[in-house]
């Protein structure tokens, strides 16, 4: 198994949601950004999403797009990125780490350079954001052939007509995008998301998470009720640009991290 499949497959047994948490790489700066992650999985985070900063993150509202900023002008690289990662898994094996961004950055990088040192530092999916199945070739192919999972993004314009296509080489969970419109934008009501998740286990066994707009433990908690993975961002993002120092950046993430844990694990009772 990987660690994904093994985090979700524990989780399910311990009749549990997962919650995933995102940060941007490098936010506020390399060392508080590290911190941050590496501080994560005892707050609580079973699954971690690592930004990978562009400047030109067209699926993010203004928190992550400032969040964005924020590590570019602080020096950050997919180079350093990656070397996160790395500095992560010395102390942690278990937690899986799944890479969200965009595509332009990596074939820059060079596609067969990048997937090799994925692999090699521990990152275990990607979620790539402007890369549709019919562009599979260009890095999904690839990167699943390493052994890192793809993770696809559903939406709820995604119908049944397309869905099978958009799911058909997915793997590792599913991220349902809960509304229309970029991150940090207004939340979907339960009633959706249970429609919504209903609809997508028609077409899939893989976990399928829900991101997008949810900001606090209690709306984690009704979400996580529904769904094998609540995915909280903006609201974490959020947390370092309004601290007045890096050390209350780290601090202030983890504590929110902690709260969302506690309404995420205990929503089932």
């Amino acid at each position: 198994m990987s660690r994904l499949e093994q985090r979700f497959a524990d989780l399910k047994a311990e009749g549990r949601s997962a919650l995933v948490t995102f940060i941007t790489a490098g936010d506020p700066g390399y060392d508080a950004s590290l911190k941050i992650l590496k501080g994560l999985p005892e707050a609580g985070a079973d699954v971690i999403e690592l930004g990978m900063p562009f400047t030109d993150p067209m699926a993010d509202g203004v928190a992550i797009q400032l969040a964005t900023l924020r590590a570019l002008e602080a020096g950050q690289t997919l180079a350093k990125t990656l070397q996160m990662v790395r500095e992560f898994r010395v102390g942690n094996q278990t937690t899986p780490i799944v890479l969200m961004g965009y595509y332009n950055p990596i074939h820059r990088f060079g596609v067969e350079q990048f997937v090799a040192e994925a692999k090699a530092v521990g990152v275990d999916g990607l979620i790539i954001v402007d890369l549709p199945p019919e562009h599979d070739a260009e890095l999904a192919t690839p990167a699943q052939a390493a052994g890192i999972d793809f993770i696809r993004l559903t939406t709820p314009t995604t119908d049944d007509v397309r869905l099978p296509r958009v799911l058909e080489r997915s793997s590792g969970f599913v991220y349902y995008v809960s509304v229309a419109g970029v991150t940090g934008a207004g939340s979907a009501t339960t009633e959706h998301v249970k429609e919504a998740i209903a609809c997508l286990r028609r077409h899939t066994d893989l976990p399928i998470s829900v991101g997008f707009g949810i900001r606090t433990p209690e709306q984690a908690a009704a979400i996580a009720k529904l769904s094998d993975g609540v995915v909280v961002g903006s609201a974490l993002v959020d947390k370092i640009a309004q601290a007045k120092s890096p050390e209350q950046a780290v601090s202030d993430v983890l504590s929110l991290c902690s709260a969302l844990a506690e309404g995420v694990h205990g929503a089932r009772g």
